[in-house]
């Protein structure tokens, strides 16, 4: 019975090293995720809670925004925290469709490349109001207003 409990108090204590370096992966900026990373305690079973909580504050709504569609590390949606499905912005200036693997930059600085290869021809709009949406396996679509056309796109910058 005794053994049981060292085993559980070890796999405990690995799961929540997995757990704290999951949460450290999910921080943005370099010197906050380096700062997480720090706060783990090595070869120690302490509650890693407090330290990781600590060094990892919530991200703004802005450093969601910006962060929205780079390329993240795979790990199961259990373990990664509840993520925006979409953002909102314009595309400054004329627009008046797009074709193949055309650029697309948004008002707030993200830039989407077009990857289905489609095209279209539409009105010419001035800061065209676009959502860009991921549906639930990932894949990112640019919803613009006035159109039901949504060319699948990938982040580029």
């Amino acid at each position: 019975m005794q053994a049981l409990f060292v085993l559980l108090f070890v796999a405990g204590s690995a799961l929540a090293d997995d757990a704290a370096m999951l949460q450290c992966r999910a921080i943005a900026e370099v010197p906050a995720r380096v700062a997480c990373y720090d706060a783990i305690p090595v070869g120690a079973a302490a509650p890693l809670a407090a330290p990781v909580a600590a060094a990892a504050a919530a991200p703004t709504p802005q450093q969601r925004e910006q962060a929205f569609g780079m390329a993240t590390v795979k790990a199961p949606k259990s373990v990664i925290p509840e993520q925006d499905n979409s953002i909102s912005s314009t595309i400054a200036g004329r627009f008046d469709g797009w074709s193949g693997n055309e650029l697309v930059r948004l008002a707030n600085g993200q830039v989407w490349r077009i990857v289905d290869g489609s095209s279209a021809v539409l009105s010419p709009m001035t800061d065209a109001r676009v959502k860009v949406e991921r549906n639930v396996i990932g894949t990112y679509f640019l919803k613009i207003d006035g159109t039901n056309n949504s060319p699948k796109v990938r982040r580029v910058q």
